[in-house]
């Protein structure tokens, strides 16, 4: 049986999508013509159908057409594994999304009492919903094995003891920033280089390749989006390394 091909507009109508878009697409590689005519018009094929939907599901969950490009790779056709991919993804943020729900849930049951929810169910809401847009991003850095562990951990220890690790971190910080004026290799500084390398421990769980990621992380800070900010300042920051090299030499 002949396979079926349409040209680009018509394509683009059962696609739904713009004639413009598939050009597009074409030029960056991401979805070629399964075949040209002989009068040179591009032409796709049933299978280019499943290809763009590809495409546009991985550009809903975040993903740029460079990382689409790198995801999908040479391998065109391999629909049941990129089915399954997409599941996985949009299953996880189904989760995260319903956590934020449940938060907003809480927190509007409160008002309607004619209470006022305190500023933790705010702040955990701002916690999910960031930790969701920033989690593509973080992909560029952590393996999907090192990521799901994250996860994993950020489940252990609940929102609480999420409240509570934000709140030593942001403990820490604050006295660092008064002990600025202390000698990073005296007693102060390296009570506070332990402080802060445990907080670290306790982070990565002591896995190596997350700490390496995390310094590959850090090490990247100008290509950071808006939403990810430094807790710190670059006096705390050139502080704490030396302080923190100092105890490494010892």
């Amino acid at each position: 049986m002949a396979a079926k091909y349409y040209k680009i507009r018509e394509f683009a109508q059962r696609a739904g999508v713009t004639v413009r878009t598939l050009h597009h697409y074409d030029r960056l590689g991401l979805l070629k013509p399964s075949a040209v005519s002989e009068s040179g018009y591009r032409l796709y094929g049933t299978r280019d159908f499943a290809r763009l939907q590809q495409i546009v599901t991985l550009k809903f969950l975040g993903f740029s057409l460079q990382q689409i490009g790198e995801l999908l790779g040479g391998c065109v056709y391999d629909l049941p594994a990129m089915l399954r991919m997409q599941r996985k993804i949009m299953e996880e943020r189904r989760e995260q999304l319903e956590k934020a729900i449940r938060a907003i849930v809480t927190a509007e049951s409160i008002v309607a009492a004619g209470g006022e929810p305190d500023w933790e169910t705010f702040t955990y809401i701002i916690e999910v919903v960031t930790m969701e847009n920033n989690k593509e991003w973080m992909s560029q850095y952590y393996s999907d094995e090192q990521l799901a562990k994250l996860a994993e951990r950020r489940e252990e220890l609940t929102p609480e003891g999420m409240r509570k690790a934000n709140q030593d971190w942001a403990d820490l910080i604050k006295e660092v920033e008064g002990s600025l004026d202390e000698d990073p290799a005296g007693e102060k500084g390296q009570e506070l280089a332990a402080r802060w390398s445990a907080l670290v421990e306790s982070f990565t769980m002591g896995d190596p390749g997350i700490t390496e990621s995390l310094k590959k992380l850090y090490a990247d800070q100008a290509n950071w989006p808006a939403t990810f900010k430094k807790p710190y300042g670059e006096d705390v920051e050139a502080f704490i390394n030396k302080a923190m090299a100092i105890r490494r030499g010892k």
